[in-house]
């Protein structure tokens, strides 16, 4: 899996109940919109708002409604024992993939720490073929993943540790890695790096604001972008970063499809204010998210 990414919502009703009917067809306006992959339950789809049985759910359907080699799933939590259960329920479902947080209650861990939580994932998977993806996200974790940690873990077993999704925005960590492990898939977290991804040996990007560019990301990742559409793609994520972000994507996939039941969040997120709302449409017009 490589290349544009999307980190997609996971819509949910005003009593918070996700509906696989709208997931489903965002899902796939992405995949046809020039998204070469999806990540479901990440951090965009309100996953660790979610109860176990409520992410079972939604897993199950991206992997019956779509075609599981084109996702991946988040299945990290505080727990070794419930990720180790959505990540062997997410293999039994056919996803290649699962994007996995770091522990991030008792912090910061030792490097040893790691070593150990990972390795017991690792071991509990034991012939299951599916890949582990380390998360970096300080900002919520609290703690960046070590380097060393990586690196050990992907030289003890490449197949099974094989890439990362870093939102940290070091770009150093992130060339760093690529450097020293090249069978590991880095993904920035921003679009704005496609255009040095071939230099810097990145894997394409995991975004949430490609649910909103992804048409022009992929002329940029495939070589046959405008020069316009670079400048396009910074302002677009700019603007909707001006505002709360998961709200955000929300709204504006809301105003896409004309159903007011994406504009819902999870507590403790809140629908963007009416003032916030049409600021937003004022900063990104329908004719800079709409693919050509």
């Amino acid at each position: 899996m490589q290349g544009i990414i999307a980190a997609v919502p996971t819509p949910v009703d005003a009593r918070g109940i996700p509906s696989e009917p709208l997931f489903l067809e965002h899902a796939r306006w992405a995949l046809a919109n020039g998204c070469d992959g999806l990540n479901v339950l990440g951090s965009t789809g309100e996953a660790n708002s979610l109860d176990n049985a409520t992410r079972r759910m939604v897993m199950s359907w991206a992997a019956d409604g779509l075609d599981p080699s084109r996702l991946m799933v988040g299945t990290g939590t505080p727990s070794l024992a419930e990720t180790i259960a959505l990540t062997v329920h997410a293999e039994a479902l056919g996803y290649p993939v699962a994007l996995v947080l770091p522990p991030y209650y008792y912090t910061p861990p030792s490097e040893q720490g790691l070593l150990r939580w990972y390795s017991a994932l690792h071991e509990a998977l034991g012939n299951r073929r599916i890949q582990i993806w380390f998360y970096n996200y300080p900002q919520m974790t609290g703690f960046v993943i070590p380097e060393q940690v990586i690196a050990q873990l992907h030289r003890l077993a490449p197949e099974r540790f094989a890439g990362i999704k870093d939102s940290s925005g070091d770009l150093d960590y992130c060339r760093r890695l690529a450097r020293t492990l090249l069978a590991l898939r880095v993904f920035p977290s921003s679009e704005t790096t496609l255009s040095m991804a071939q230099e810097a040996g990145f894997a394409g990007c995991i975004s949430a604001t490609v649910n909103h560019s992804a048409h022009l990301c992929s002329q940029v990742w495939r070589g046959n972008a405008s020069p316009a559409a670079y400048s396009d793609i910074a302002d677009l994520r700019t603007a909707i970063s001006s505002q709360p972000l998961i709200p955000s994507i929300k709204h504006l996939i809301a105003r896409r499809t004309g159903d007011a039941t994406w504009t819902h969040t999870l507590p403790p997120f809140l629908p963007l204010s009416t003032g916030e709302a049409v600021a937003l449409d004022h900063l990104v017009p329908d004719a800079l998210t709409s693919a050509t």
